[in-house]
């Protein structure tokens, strides 16, 4: 059987030890969605929602939430994060998110990206819940993750 690297001797959780480990840029891609009604896409789109600009604030939840995820997921290192992009678009059945987050570091950047993408598409949800009662979050996923030696 393979050792789990996340607990110890007594199979208590730990957190890994990544202090031998050699920097590398670490890059991860994810994405999900939430649909929501032809009505709500409209109101999105139109700036129309009560509580403001759903996308916008959207967004700025994500980057947020990414520089806040070793707060969230107890067993994630902290890092110094080099880049977090979050994008939100509309197409016809509701909004995609997507981010991608950069760092310089000995550890991936996964859960970062996608704690981006939840806490935008629940920014959407919150923000259009006063009118659409059937909204659905799903399909979030780790799109890529990378890491190249830096010389």
């Amino acid at each position: 059987m393979t050792k789990l690297t996340h607990v110890d001797e007594k199979g208590r959780a730990r957190m890994v030890d990544v202090g031998g480990k050699t920097p590398q840029l670490r890059i991860a891609k994810a994405s999900g969605r939430i649909d929501v009604s032809a009505a709500t896409i409209g109101q999105i789109e139109e700036n129309q929602m009560k509580k403001g600009d759903v996308l916008g604030v959207a967004q700025l939840a994500g980057i947020q939430a990414a520089k806040q995820t070793p707060q969230l997921i107890p067993l994630c290192h902290p890092l110094v994060l080099d880049k977090i992009d979050v994008q939100l678009k509309l197409d016809d059945y509701g909004v995609v998110a997507e981010s991608e987050v950069r760092c310089h570091g000995r550890t991936g950047v996964e859960m970062e990206a996608l704690t981006a993408v939840c806490a935008a598409l629940l920014t959407v949800y919150d923000m259009s819940k006063a009118a659409d009662k059937n909204m659905k979050i799903g399909n979030i996923r780790l799109l890529c993750k990378e890491k190249h030696d830096v010389e």
